[in-house]
């Protein structure tokens, strides 16, 4: 009996000396502890090498089993690009450069201690051609209700429904409208947005075109974003029928003015008022007009332009005998040198001039903003989706 008491007395002091054993090898030593505990796994997105990399797109690095102790991703001159940490996920929050090598720099700590270099990099697409897209209305203007918002590319669109998915427009009331793209112009595409019906007056406009990494097809992709945040004005039209040899002017439904005027002579069809919807798109205290078919080469005073075929509203004292009892123009809507000047003062970029009473429609032929001789059906057909 006494032997038996011996020989547990002997097991259970060895046991007690594994377990301290275990216990000061977790604190100071390779113990069973640290070997259980996990070392840091890194994760990339795009992978390592990876090549074509879409610049808008982001790039994340993601750690398991332990922290980020430092991370960023850097371009080629070793600067780093803006980036957030959420959770164990580093990612980028702004655009890479198109054909560029960008790397990974930084360390993850597993929880067996061990730190993990970051490392590897990718390389981003190289577009055959940048595009710049170019809006027609800047920030802080003031347009009229007609106006279309526009925007002019420098080379061919062919993914023209990819371009037309990346542009918005926010308005501060609902307004019904579409974007429409019109045959190339100026060396490349072009695409319009215009309400259903005129503008409301005093609607704020935001348009955004996120057009920076958008593919346009055949190896082309946008240059920049554009955006730009503008006002509509007061609703100024005039209402132009060259039968009554008058010019009115409505602002905001009012009457404001009844000009004595003069249109294009009937009787040549190249010398007619186009009728229809014209947009004025600029104006000129001075604008030299030349003609090689009719001979003429006078500078006129006041001129606001309604279509980019040659029509004005302009002061003709040439005329003035003319004014209000008969056409004879070569096309311009003429008044009188103190009546050009007062509608000239009024005039913005957008204003509807709705001229009747000719038997010559305004087309596509007549210029660059012809959007308003279009139903509503047809200009809806003119997008791409």
């Amino acid at each position: 009996m006494r032997r038996l008491l011996l020989v547990l007395a002997v097991i259970l002091v060895g046991t007690v000396g594994v377990v301290t054993a275990a216990t000061a090898a977790g604190r100071g030593g390779p113990g069973l502890p640290t070997l259980l505990a996990k070392s840091a796994t890194v994760a990339y997105a795009p992978g390592p090498g990876a090549t074509d990399v879409a610049p808008t797109a982001p790039a994340t690095v993601t750690v398991s089993d332990g922290t980020f102790a430092q991370v960023s991703l850097v371009n080629a001159k070793g600067e780093p690009v803006a980036g957030t940490l959420t959770g164990n996920t580093w990612s980028t929050t702004e655009p890479l450069g198109y054909d560029a090598q960008y790397t990974w720099t930084g360390t993850a700590v597993g929880a067996d201690g061990v730190a993990v270099p970051l490392a590897g990099g990718f390389h981003t697409l190289a577009p055959a051609k940048v595009v710049r897209g170019v809006l027609n209305i800047g920030d802080g203007r003031t347009v009229g209700v007609a106006a279309p918002i526009e925007i002019q590319f420098n080379a061919h669109v062919e993914d023209r429904a990819a371009v037309e998915r990346a542009l918005t427009v926010e308005t501060s009331v609902p307004v019904e409208g579409a974007w429409g793209w019109l045959p190339d112009e100026a060396g490349g595409s072009r695409v319009h947005w215009r309400p259903k019906e005129y503008w409301p007056a005093y609607t704020k406009v935001h348009v955004g075109a996120k057009l920076y990494g958008v593919s346009y097809g055949g190896g082309r992709y946008g240059a920049a974003d554009v955006t730009s945040d503008f006002e509509i004005g007061r609703a100024q039209i005039v209402k132009a029928d060259a039968q009554s040899f008058r010019m009115v002017v409505e602002r905001d439904g009012q009457q404001v003015a009844d000009y004595p005027a003069s249109y294009g002579l009937a009787s040549d069809p190249d010398r007619n008022t186009r009728s229809g919807v014209h947009v004025v798109t600029e104006k000129f205290t001075d604008k030299r007009m030349t003609s090689q078919q009719y001979g003429y080469d006078v500078m006129e005073k006041w001129a606001v332009r309604m279509s980019n075929n040659g029509e004005f509203i302009h002061a003709n004292p040439a005329s003035a005998g003319a004014q209000g009892s008969s056409n004879v123009t070569h096309g311009c809507i003429n008044l009188s040198t103190e009546n050009a000047r007062a509608y000239y003062d009024t005039a913005l970029y957008g204003d509807p001039v709705e001229v009747t009473g000719t038997p010559v429609q305004l087309s596509a032929r007549d210029g660059d903003v012809w959007d308003w001789t279009l139903s509503w059906a047809q200009w809806q057909e003119l997008s791409a989706l």
